[in-house]
């Protein structure tokens, strides 16, 4: 599974030089995504921006219309300190 490590870090030096451009950054992310799968993101970002904000993982539940399970998980990657949602929320929405 080393190949999957060396794709990953290809396609994350694809997305930090990709968003400097937010025309193309959209472009490819529409084009390498399906529908469903950049809704999912995207209602995935709402929905720990939600959880920062204190707002009850029920209320979650019912304003995005997504499962307990998906809003679990969110919180649950929120509670690390170091992880990717919470260094993300302090740098560009705090």
């Amino acid at each position: 599974m080393q190949y999957l490590h060396q794709y990953g870090n290809e396609l994350e030096d694809l997305l930090a030089k990709s968003s400097r451009d937010k025309k193309l950054l959209h472009e490819f992310l529409f084009d390498i995504l399906s529908p469903k799968e950049y809704k999912d993101l995207a209602v995935r970002w709402q929905i720990v921006k939600k959880l920062a904000k204190g707002e009850p993982q029920r209320k979650i539940v019912k304003s995005l219309k997504v499962s307990m399970a998906t809003v679990t998980r969110g919180s649950r990657e929120l509670m690390n300190k170091k992880g990717g949602f919470k260094t993300a929320l302090d740098k560009f929405y705090r």
